[in-house]
């Protein structure tokens, strides 16, 4: 059996070759693309289970492609650039990236990468609140919206297990570390920044003020605690 579809857009060939190569003896099937065109016409026409996307390209960018894959696709993405400052990252993961691996890597760390990112569903259901009430707003954990009323906010899979996580320990401070590690998997620890995104894309769907949180907080130096309303 494959161990799933890869779409490999780059382009560069010789960076498509050794991904292709790599990936092949990992047992994955493989297609790859040369262009952000290219990579949204493969999407229109099969099925993936993930994209390699690369940043710098001509034609439409990598961020640019990512977030045109994100209005009709959730599917996992993982971004490839040779920047690396915490500002890349960030933008990378606004643009809807599931995460991001800096060029030159290996190839033992590509495969934990896809590993983690083909693990949709890391958390195990089981004692994990299916709703969560906040004032006027209510979140459905189990089909993943935000409910303002008679609005409807959609909830990405990643903005949905990190959200269900701090509700399961709803006030009291959860460390980055275990944020982390419960969320993307055990390989991760240090990438306080993947959280900072997906903190304030929460907080731009739950809050009133989004600049001034009352449900989600930061604890400095610590991690994140959602503040839930005790019931009168």
């Amino acid at each position: 059996m494959s161990a799933g579809s890869i779409l490999v857009v780059d382009d560069d060939p010789q960076i498509r070759r050794v991904m292709r190569v790599a990936l092949v003896a990992s047992g994955y099937i493989v297609n790859d693309a040369k262009s952000g065109e290219g990579a949204l016409e493969a999407l229109r026409n099969n099925k993936y289970d993930l994209v390699l996307l690369d940043i710098n390209m001509p034609g439409i960018g990598g961020l640019e492609t990512c977030r045109l894959i994100r209005t009709t696709s959730e599917i996992p993405i993982i971004m490839l650039t040779v920047r690396s400052s915490e500002n890349d990252k960030v933008e990378a993961l606004d643009a809807g990236a599931d995460d991001y691996i800096t060029k030159p890597f290996g190839t033992p760390e590509l495969l934990a990468r896809i590993r983690a990112a083909l693990r949709r569903s890391p958390l195990s259901t089981d004692g994990l609140p299916e709703s969560l009430a906040l004032g006027e707003i209510e979140v459905c954990f189990n089909i993943r919206r935000v409910r303002k009323g008679t609005l409807e906010i959609p909830l990405t899979p990643k903005e949905t297990d990190l959200l269900r996580f701090l509700a399961a320990n709803c006030n009291a401070p959860v460390p980055h570390a275990r944020l982390l590690q419960t969320i993307w998997g055990p390989d991760y620890g240090d990438e306080v920044e993947y959280l900072r995104v997906f903190v304030n894309h929460l907080r731009k769907k739950i809050e009133p003020n989004p600049s001034s949180p009352q449900y989600l907080l930061t604890v400095p130096r610590v991690g994140y605690q959602l503040q839930v309303p005790s019931k009168r």
